[in-house]
Parts: structure tokens; C-alpha cells; sequence
């Protein structure tokens, strides 16, 4: 069974996944900084949000837990409630402190796929509701352990073809677009390999705490990554392989380098603990952040006139970044005072009703 303390590390790693998340907003939306001169973004866009998907595929696996089609029913509706009442509701007043004109600025970010930047709560919305009714399907007609295997082929298989747009013209529809399933269709994957790893985390562990996996990670990561930011020796149907490849291999190698030093990012640490604080509001960072996003276009004028620089970028957009997310948590703590904005901003709401299996496996 995956324990409570074994999860502390998972949540430093929302945490730093969330200052990073930020920081790429930071640097294009307050910087204005050109991601195709810059010396880091197009590095962190591999494993960011990939890293978001995979933490909350590996939590929403619950090995106890007893499918009927109330409880289905009443999962969705939480996670409806959760998701959606908050992102509205934010984007709603990021409309009224940052665009002129409400119901015109409404429209056109609805019709977008990334919704203004809100478009994460409801693709994850979309991967719940997916990842419920194949679980209910699962226990329902005994499938083995298999199946979510081919779930993630699956989305693997259809997220490939999403890099093709000669053979397959779908990702550019407008209902594609404006219901954001293309973002679902670029995350999906992701989400199910999570799950995957949560359900034969005892395997994994063991698998990580061999030499052999770690070195070949680095070497492929590398050459992964080298090849899709530079290189580019694959073309046409295999432009996309390389880049595919370096987003689970740097993707897997930081969850491995956050479990390997779990205990400095556990509650002993003054590290671990901000960056559990930051990974335990996340929804609350990200719904606020792009309220408080300032507007410094001179500082992206001067780092895209110089040569771009790696470590400098990094400071600036992290430190301010940092400043950002700090400004998010206050207004969350503030607001969290009142148990009814608690509970409609930030989904704080109830438990549902006991009705997991009297004996669970021991293990996933």
C-alpha cells in the first residue's frame, strides 16, 4: 500500500511543479520573453506539466475502492463541483481585473482550447470522469491487469496522431478546440501512466532502487532531449518520437530524485515543508495566480536583446515567480477563513459516505 508518509515527496513535487508552472507564466505573460530565443522554456514545457497529470493519476488510485453506479455518479458530481465552481468563478474575476471588456474577453477565451489559461482544471475534469467509468467498467466485468495497459497505449496511440496533421485532421476541428479535448489528448496519457505506477508502486520501487534504470534515464533523456531542442534528426512521422521520449525520461527522473531524497523534502525540512504547503494548494496557486501576473515587457526586452542565458532567466522568472505564488497563498489563507468560500473556491468539500471493501489488498 502506497503509506501517507511516502507521499509527503509527492506533494513537494506538485509544489516545485507549481512555482515552475507559474514561472513559464511569468516569463510569457509578464516578461513577454520569446520562447523560441529562450534559453530555458522550451526545456521545462517537457516535463512540467506531464509531471502535474502523472502525481494526480497516481493519486486518484485507490485500490479499495467499491465501484456501484451511486458512487460513480456521485464522484463525478464531486469532482464537477470541485473543478468547475472555482475555475468560473476565477476566471470570471480575471476578466474583471485584467480585460476591458467582460462579455467580449468571455467569449473569445471560451472559444479557445487553453480558456484564457484555465483550460488544466477542466481537462483534468475530463480525465476524472474517463478514469472513473473505465474503473467502474473494470470491477464490473473483471478485467485484469492488463487493461489499464491498454488504456494508456491507447492514449499514447492517440496522442501521436495528434502530431499528424496530413493523415489525421481532428486536432484542428473547432469543437477540438473550444471543448479543450486536444489538451486532453496531449495530457491524457500521462494521467494513466501515474495510475499505472500507483498500482504497481511496490514493483516500481524496487525497479528505482536498482543503478541500472537511473543511468539509462540519464543517457536517454539526454539524447532525447538533445535531438528534440536541437538536433532534429527524426522527421515527418517521427518528428514527434524524440520529444515523446525526453518527457517521460526527464519526467521519471525527477520523481525518482524527489523519492530518492525523500527525507529533504519530508516535514523536517524547511524546504520540504513550503514546498508541501505549495503542493497542497495548488488549485488555490494556480486559480489566483494569473490575477497577480505583473506586466514587466523590459525585462523580457532586454533578455531577448542579449544572449540568451540559461541560469539568468531562471532567476528572474523564479524569483518572481516565487513572489507570485507567496501573494497567491496569502489571498488563499485569507479567504479560506470563511468555511463557505473554503468550500465553493477551493473545492474543500465534504467527504463522501464510507464504501470501500472491508479487506483491502495488500498491495496496489
Amino acid at each position: 500500500m502506497i503509506t501517507k508518509e511516502r507521499l509527503q515527496w509527492l506533494d513537494a513535487l506538485r509544489g516545485l511543479t507549481m512555482i515552475l508552472v507559474v514561472a513559464n507564466h511569468v516569463a510569457q505573460m509578464c516578461y513577454g520573453i520569446n520562447v523560441k530565443t529562450s534559453a530555458s522554456l522550451p526545456f521545462f514545457v517537457l516535463f512540467r506539466m506531464p509531471l502535474f497529470f502523472f502525481v494526480s493519476g497516481f493519486l486518484v488510485w485507490k485500490p479499495d475502492m467499491l465501484w456501484t453506479p451511486v458512487r460513480l455518479g456521485m464522484m463525478v458530481w464531486k469532482k464537477f463541483k470541485v473543478q468547475m465552481i472555482p475555475t468560473l468563478v476565477f476566471l470570471c474575476v480575471y476578466i474583471v481585473v485584467r480585460r476591458p471588456h467582460f462579455w467580449d474577453a468571455f467569449i473569445d477565451i471560451m472559444q479557445r482550447p487553453t480558456k484564457g489559461g484555465y483550460w488544466f482544471t477542466w481537462a483534468l475534469l475530463i480525465m476524472f470522469i474517463v478514469y472513473f467509468l473505465f474503473s467502474f467498467l473494470e470491477s464490473k466485468l473483471k478485467w485484469g491487469r492488463w487493461a489499464i495497459w491498454i488504456l494508456w497505449i491507447a492514449c499514447l496511440f492517440v496522442y501521436e496522431t495528434s502530431y499528424l496533421p496530413k493523415v489525421f485532421t481532428y486536432p484542428k476541428s473547432d469543437f477540438m478546440q473550444w471543448s479543450s479535448l486536444i489538451q486532453v489528448i496531449y495530457f491524457m496519457h500521462f494521467f494513466v501512466f501515474g495510475n499505472i505506477v500507483a498500482r504497481n508502486w511496490p514493483r516500481v520501487e524496487r525497479l528505482l532502487d536498482t543503478r541500472g534504470p537511473f543511468i539509462i534515464l540519464i543517457l536517454v533523456a539526454f539524447f532525447s532531449t538533445a535531438d528534440a531542442l536541437k538536433w532534429h534528426t527524426l522527421r515527418g512521422e517521427w518528428l514527434n518520437l524524440s520529444r515523446t521520449v525526453a518527457m517521460y525520461s526527464l519526467m521519471m527522473i525527477i520523481v525518482m530524485t524527489f523519492r530518492h531524497y525523500h527525507e529533504a523534502f519530508s516535514q523536517k525540512t524547511r524546504g520540504g515543508r513550503l514546498l508541501q504547503y505549495i503542493g497542497t494548494r495548488t488549485l488555490d496557486v494556480y486559480l489566483l495566480h494569473y490575477i497577480f501576473m505583473p506586466k514587466l515587457p523590459q525585462v523580457g526586452r532586454w533578455m531577448n536583446a542579449n544572449q540568451p542565458n540559461f541560469l539568468v532567466e531562471q532567476l528572474l522568472t523564479i524569483g518572481m515567480a516565487l513572489l507570485v505564488v507567496a501573494m497567491c497563498c496569502v489571498v488563499s489563507h485569507v479567504l479560506r477563513v470563511s468555511p463557505v468560500l473554503k468550500k465553493y473556491l477551493f473545492g474543500r468539500s465534504t467527504k463522501l459516505p464510507d464504501v470501500s471493501r472491508q479487506e483491502a489488498p495488500s498491495q496496489p
